[in-house]
């Protein structure tokens, strides 16, 4: 089992100040693989003063200066790929293949994209032609708490260090306790990669302590957090005392409207991007709004890659899902299921229990309910689990009033060959994001939401702007 009890502050590995020990699990065996300290008040604090110490000079290095040190940081990570995507799959269970190529691999694309995006990027701009001596610049916030989730971890730690750095800010983050091996992988990139002291810091621990602690801490600037909608609330309540910019990338419950002239591939893709990483993505399409006249073939093509879509150990190769994260997890998606059937769902595939030949894991059976409605809890719920809700609507606004019926707005999805149709929904769809016929997201694209899904935007240009202030500026002389 591994010993990682130390915490990563002012360039250098320390013991915590008042040790209480964590054992992570690893969901594919339900045994410790590692053990971790959570941080105590101290803890958090001297790594807050290290950020703090660190901020005059980093923020007043030139910018090309912090890009070579990105760029360093680029180059280690890609080295340590492997060492990141194995820290993965111990502690969350992403498959070893999908660990290393998408988990993983999804940091280096981020660090890829800032690097891209910050080159072109201007500090001082002008407000207009109207105003000659007015200009626009955009500084450093300061000192930044980064508070990650463990479903993409990687993913979400390389979107809020990379840009709160390249911006000039220092950050000091808590991944995820559930999680926190592959973060600790990322520490050492940094410091291999030279970055300077006290300009990244990590320190272990939960919601309660450090999460807490960073939020109403008196010289931590901003928080930008990514988890729930029940924890981004607490954050934002617990950081109003100090009038801290708060930045909030929550949950999800993706509508996907498929419409009786989609392509044939657009059930069986929307079923597996709902069961990829187990279910365990915020912007997975859970809902499936089916047009009446396809209903029946799309609950079969659904039914058929839900039974297609194998389930085995995280720790072998292949193209199937893994385990759930936690045994709260897995209880939390049993009882939801079972809610379904209670509720009347009809159950096509799946249902409660382990998949079969299974006797120990967080394993969850990739699971499609038909003749959904849209008020029944595993259509209100983020589930966080390979569960499908499949809904069938008459016109297209009973689908658009249908989808955007919810509390969440983070992405939506709309299949149809008819492109007026798609252009108008994209519009009228209530999320940060819309993606259509199975176009992705084009890189440097942000990726953020709207109502209870939070109002971050994270990746690109929009990403470093996140962890930046605009200042007005006027008299400025051209000349000087």
């Amino acid at each position: 089992m591994l010993d990682k009890r130390q915490f990563y502050i002012d360039g250098a590995w320390v013991d915590p100040a008042a040790p209480h020990d964590l054992d992570v699990i690893d969901p594919t065996t339900e045994e410790p693989c590692a053990v971790i300290s959570l941080g105590a008040q101290a803890d958090t604090d001297r790594a807050v003063a290290a950020a703090k110490a660190a901020f005059p000079s980093w923020s007043a290095t030139p910018p090309a200066e912090r890009l070579a040190h990105v760029e360093k940081v680029l180059e280690v990570y890609k080295r340590r790929n492997d060492d990141i995507a194995a820290a993965m799959t111990a502690e969350m269970g992403a498959p070893t293949d999908m660990s290393r190529e998408d988990q993983a691999g999804s940091g280096s694309f981020h660090i890829e994209t800032f690097i891209s995006s910050f080159k072109d990027f201007e500090f001082i701009r002008p407000l207009g032609d109207h105003a000659p001596t007015s200009m626009v610049a955009w500084e450093p916030i300061g000192v930044i708490g980064l508070i990650t989730p463990w479903n993409w971890p990687m993913n979400q730690v390389t979107l809020k260090v990379i840009p709160a750095i390249l911006a000039g800010n220092t950050v000091v983050l808590k991944p995820s306790e559930i999680a926190p091996l592959s973060s600790m992988v990322f520490a050492e990139v940094l410091d291999e990669a030279g970055l300077p002291k006290g300009v990244f810091n990590l320190v272990n621990g939960d919601g309660q302590g450090v999460g807490t602690q960073l939020s109403i801490h008196p010289d931590v600037d901003m928080i930008s957090f990514t988890g729930s909608t029940r924890a981004g609330i607490a954050i934002t309540k617990a950081a109003a005392d100090t009038v801290k910019k708060v930045a909030l990338e929550l949950g999800g419950k993706g509508a996907n409207l498929v419409f009786a002239d989609a392509d044939d591939k657009a059930v069986e893709r929307g079923a597996r991007h709902c069961f990829y990483n187990s279910g365990q993505s915020c912007n997975a399409p859970t809902r499936m709004f089916v047009q009446r006249p396809v209903y029946e073939k799309a609950v079969e093509t659904a039914r058929r890659v839900a039974e297609e879509t194998a389930v085995a150990s995280a720790h072998e190769p292949g193209a199937h899902i893994g385990p759930v994260v936690s045994k709260q997890q897995w209880d939390k998606i049993q009882d939801l299921i079972q809610k379904g059937i209670d509720e009347g769902a009809r159950l096509v595939a799946g249902g409660p229990g382990l998949p079969e030949g299974v006797n120990r894991g967080y394993f969850v059976r990739p699971t499609v309910f038909a003749d959904v409605t849209n008020d029944m809890t595993i259509a209100r719920q983020e589930i966080f689990g390979p569960v499908l809700s499949i809904i069938p609507f008459d016109t297209e606004d009973e689908a658009l009033a249908a989808a955007n019926d919810t509390i969440y707005g983070l992405t939506n999805y709309v299949q149809t060959q008819d492109g007026a149709r798609r252009n108008r929904l994209a519009r009228q769809l209530r999320s940060g994001m819309v993606e259509m016929n199975g176009v992705s997201r084009g890189r440097g694209s942000a990726f953020g939401g709207v109502k209870a899904s939070g109002r971050a935007r994270e990746g690109g240009v929009w990403g470093i702007e996140e962890f930046m202030d605009s200042k007005q500026i006027s008299g400025w002389d051209k000349d000087a």
